[in-house]
């Protein structure tokens, strides 16, 4: 994937104090290479980092599980059609499993850039150990693949 974002397509980044081994910019541009290679069309997506207790406090708020998650995202379609979409990433989690999977940190957070695109545009997957055979993670694989190569 090339780094150029589509003309219809705007991707924000917001950092705050949250210190992330990935710059805004390549967070921006892997997002932006999702909505281009999914043919998003016009879409504003923003991807926010937030600590692991801030992430906690979304996690309960707005799903209801206990505890720090890698990624929650929410999308939607306006009445034009454009996608519209919040990412939001907790880079601490995010080291933990890259540990835990033996990658580095840096394609982890990639990965679940990649991931809350997906969702952004209504891709979903199963719960629990099916969800790494399901069509979205094989696509997911595939975008992450072109993201790590530009």
């Amino acid at each position: 994937m090339s780094a150029r974002r589509p003309a219809n397509a705007r991707v924000a980044v917001s950092t705050g104090r949250v210190r992330s081994p990935v710059s805004a910019a390549r967070l921006a541009a892997a997002a932006a290479g999702v909505l281009r290679a999914e043919r998003a069309g016009a879409a504003m997506v923003s991807v926010t980092l937030l600590s692991a207790p801030r992430m906690a406090a979304m996690n309960r708020e707005h799903l209801g599980h206990a505890g720090a998650t890698d990624v929650i995202a929410f999308g939607f379609r306006d009445p034009s059609g454009a996608v519209i979409g919040d990412v939001y990433l907790c880079p601490a989690v995010a080291a933990v499993n890259a540990r835990r999977y033996g990658v580095p940190v840096r394609e982890e957070l990639l990965r679940l850039v990649v991931h809350g695109t997906l969702h952004v545009l209504g891709h979903e997957h199963p719960a629990g150990e099916a969800r790494v055979a399901s069509p979205m993670w094989q696509r997911q694989e595939r975008l992450l693949a072109q993201v790590l190569r530009s």
